[in-house]
């Protein structure tokens, strides 16, 4: 297995809290408003869309009676175009109950006014 760089380490730390965060909002554990500062706005509100939709809500009450998901594996991807060293994409499974689900999403190293930090700004829940 190679050895990732710092960058890269941080990455896939952020990742995955990051995920493991959209998973319990999604399973209503922990409220939407703490992933506004992991996500894009716009994922915040698409998840929150999601969550929120009649037919979530009957996967919800779903989830509930099969179980909390949980993150169960998570690998990380450089790729970066310019510095590989501001994106990956990371990909996994997660279970709930006892079925696996594929998640991925691609984290970027954004510029803020405080410094640069890590964001997700792709989010795919199979």
């Amino acid at each position: 297995m190679p050895v990732l760089s710092a960058p890269m380490r941080q990455a896939a730390i952020f990742a995955d809290a990051a995920l493991r965060r959209v998973l319990e909002v999604i399973d209503r554990r922990r409220p939407a408003s703490q992933l506004r500062p992991l996500l894009v706005a716009g994922l915040v509100d698409a998840v929150l869309s999601v969550s929120g939709s009649p037919t979530s809500a009957r996967c919800v009450q779903a989830a509930a009676h099969e179980g909390v998901a949980v993150l169960r594996r998570m690998r990380l991807q450089p790729v970066g175009h310019r510095d590989h060293e501001t994106a990956a994409e990371i990909f996994g499974c997660y279970s709930r109950g006892d079925r696996m689900h594929a998640i991925a999403c691609r984290v970027e190293k954004l510029h803020a006014g405080n410094g640069a930090r890590w964001q997700v700004v792709a989010l795919h829940i199979g």
